[in-house]
């Protein structure tokens, strides 16, 4: 039995993608939902219409990153099946020199040539494309495209986001909603800058501020935008 505990390391590079993701959908969702409704009611909408505006926008806004995304990730996961599928023939073809393509890049990676030749021939006889996936093209389990989990994770996050200042506008029919869906939506954002930050080992201020900065800002737009339609009206 070993006396030394097992050394494990997670860096918080490895949640880049998931949290980029989940940030961006859940920033989103807040964003578009408390704009809409802001809009809506700056214009002097009925309570009603409001709570419809912003179920609108909540389930639009999720069907719309689901798309979105779906297309852009199956998009990517061609390019790799492309990729894959000319290595596979490369290596077919070709063996010695893509072991010498490969050799060559642990090479530049540091490791002296006849180390990296012997690297290279292991690799090869354990699984030629999936070292050539790896360290030729940039292709792991991890990276891989996932087109269906990434609409669903941005769909998700999109109206996990957005439920919330539609919630506050609901709770608060009975007065005037602009001051309370801004004031929990500019919250909501600031925590959440905060928490992206503090999960990617950032500086926690300069993400805070500039989240609540250009979301304040894009709430306030719409806001004048409802106004002075609302006015004409």
């Amino acid at each position: 039995m070993s006396r030394h505990p097992r050394h494990h390391e997670q860096h918080r590079l490895e949640r880049a993608g998931w949290l980029r993701a989940a940030v961006l959908g859940a920033n989103d969702g807040i964003v578009s939902t408390s704009s809409l409704i802001l809009g809506v009611a700056s214009a002097q909408g009925y309570e009603g219409s409001v709570i419809v505006a912003g179920v609108a926008g909540v389930v639009a806004g999720a069907m719309s990153m689901a798309a979105g995304e779906y297309v852009s990730v199956h998009s990517q996961e061609d390019l790799e099946r492309a990729a894959l599928a000319e290595e596979r023939a490369e290596l077919k073809e070709n063996p010695p020199a893509e072991h010498a393509e490969l050799a060559a890049i642990y090479v530049r990676r540091g490791l002296e040539r006849e180390l990296a030749e012997k690297v290279a021939t292991q690799l090869m006889e354990h699984d030629a494309l999936g070292a050539h996936a790896r360290d030729e093209l940039g292709i792991t389990r991890t990276l891989k495209a996932r087109p269906m989990q990434a609409a669903a994770a941005s769909a998700a996050s999109f109206a996990a986001g957005g439920v919330l200042p539609l919630v506050v506008a609901w709770l608060a029919q009975a007065s005037h909603p602009v001051p309370w869906v801004a004031g929990t939506a500019l919250a909501l954002l600031a925590i959440l800058g905060a928490v992206a930050a503090k999960a990617g080992n950032a500086p926690i201020a300069p993400g805070v501020a500039r989240v609540v900065f250009w979301s304040a800002l894009a709430m306030a737009v719409t806001s004048g935008v409802g106004m002075l339609f609302g006015g004409r009206a």
